[in-house]
């Protein structure tokens, strides 16, 4: 029986051609061209998932029961600069210092330095428990309003003024937790406490500092105690 050469990758029609047909063909049924044409197929298939650019991953945290989000993770609704300021269904605030996507409230730094708060639309005047989970840049300089009065919320092993915490994890999600009773509030970072009894005026809105650096805030809820 004769022995039947492979028909050229040149004369094969649109539809009997294909990187393996054509990685088996012999070297001279290849023109230069399909050569070209393979390589960046083979370019295309193995490189480009390593070259393209990952996003952040939008966060599908559920509050626990009984907890209500404050921050809803795409836009700024429920929060102001004042009462006529109203960020609601906008992912920026006015000036763009604050801004909202994939689940993170971003604190933007600002050049010359520059202090901004942005505050929830709604206020606290009953006992309640506030979580959410912060992370800052290196020697970023930001704070947590309660009913107005300032928590603190720094990198702080470098800008304290908590430099002792043991379980801080630098430039990595850490949760702050706050239990308000009877106008103190108790404040723990990572469990460790940062304040144990600050004391608040009778009601208030939630509200976050500008100051140094970025900040980021994240699954941002509050549950109303009886």
């Amino acid at each position: 029986m004769r022995a039947t050469r492979s028909k050229p990758c040149s004369q094969a029609g649109p539809t009997e051609i294909s990187a393996r047909q054509c990685l088996n063909c012999a070297p001279e049924a290849i023109e230069p061209n399909t050569v070209k044409s393979i390589l960046f197929l083979l370019a295309t298939v193995f490189l480009m998932p390593a070259l393209t650019p990952v996003g952040r991953a939008a966060d599908r945290f559920t509050p626990e029961p009984g907890f209500l989000s404050l921050f809803n993770g795409q836009d700024l609704t429920g929060w102001c600069y004042l009462p006529g300021d109203k960020f609601d269904g906008k992912q920026e605030s006015s000036d763009a210092r604050y801004s909202a996507k994939d689940g993170v409230l971003t604190v933007h730094p600002k050049t010359p330095r520059q202090l901004s708060k942005i505050w929830t639309t709604q206020e606290f005047p009953k006992d309640f428990v506030l979580r959410l989970e912060f992370r800052a840049e290196v020697n970023a300089d930001s704070g947590i309003f309660l009913r107005k009065p300032q928590l603190q919320c720094r990198d702080y092993l470098v800008t304290g003024p908590y430099k002792q915490l043991q379980k801080y994890r630098p430039q990595d999600w850490n949760e702050i937790e706050v239990v308000v009773k009877d106008g103190v509030a108790r404040c723990t970072c990572n469990g460790e406490v940062l304040e144990e009894a600050l004391k608040l005026p009778p009601t208030g809105p939630i509200g976050f500092e500008g100051d140094r650096g970025q900040m980021e805030y994240r699954r941002i809820r509050l549950k109303v105690l009886p």
